[in-house]
């Protein structure tokens, strides 16, 4: 199979920052987005960005946007399938996604998750975490999602399916669990507190 190419999800709302791009808030002087994309694209064949409203607020970035092609903000999926409408055009066969807000995530993701793909029924897996108690926590929005799929996963979202669970349970997706070693590889950025406790993780000097 071709190397997938890579979308990052950057179309939430960010209720919980009081709204706006949370992949701009600054981190080592850089943006959070900007370190989501040094950390994804050396892993896949071409990125782009999954972002509702105006597309060229990113035009920094010389990134493709890619806005839901579905109203009211259903989510994740969404964005998986922007994704993949998008990969389809570019004869792709799958995408991997990242979450936009994540900025310490694995730099072998990829590898990861194809490997987790193996002799499934679709080339769909998921991300996973383990805590030192052994505890897994499912990283839904860390995935590699087969083109083939797309068109199931449209129908589901139109009949109002928003868990990415169970969709991915559906089609017995696999999982690609990754170690907590010091720093959670899957910590984000979802208030003005954990924006200061990933300051701290990077060793940004506090004020």
């Amino acid at each position: 199979m071709k190397q997938p190419l890579g979308v990052i999800l950057a179309g939430g709302q960010a209720t919980r920052m009081g709204g706006g791009d949370k992949g701009r808030l600054m981190l080592s002087q850089r943006s959070i987005l900007e370190h989501v994309i040094e950390r994804l694209e050396p892993q896949v064949a071409g990125l782009a960005l999954n972002a509702n409203g105006d597309a060229a607020r990113f035009d920094d970035l010389d990134l493709p946007v890619l806005p839901d092609s579905l109203e009211g903000y259903p989510g994740p999926l969404a964005g998986v399938l922007a994704g993949l409408d998008w990969a389809a055009e570019q004869g792709s066969d799958a995408i991997v996604t990242a979450a936009a807000d994540t900025p310490f995530f694995p730099c072998d993701l990829v590898p990861r998750l194809l490997l987790a793909a193996e002799g499934k029924p679709h080339v769909l897996a998921l991300s996973a975490s383990r805590e030192p108690d052994g505890k897994i926590w499912r990283q839904p929005t860390f995935g590699l999602w087969p083109v083939a799929l797309r068109d199931d996963l449209r129908a589901a979202l139109q009949e109002g399916l928003r868990k990415v669970v169970l969709w991915t349970d559906k089609h017995d997706a696999g999982q690609a669990i990754f170690a907590q070693t010091g720093i959670d590889p899957f910590f984000n950025v979802n208030t003005p507190d954990d924006l200061q406790e990933a300051r701290r993780l990077a060793g940004d000097p506090t004020k």
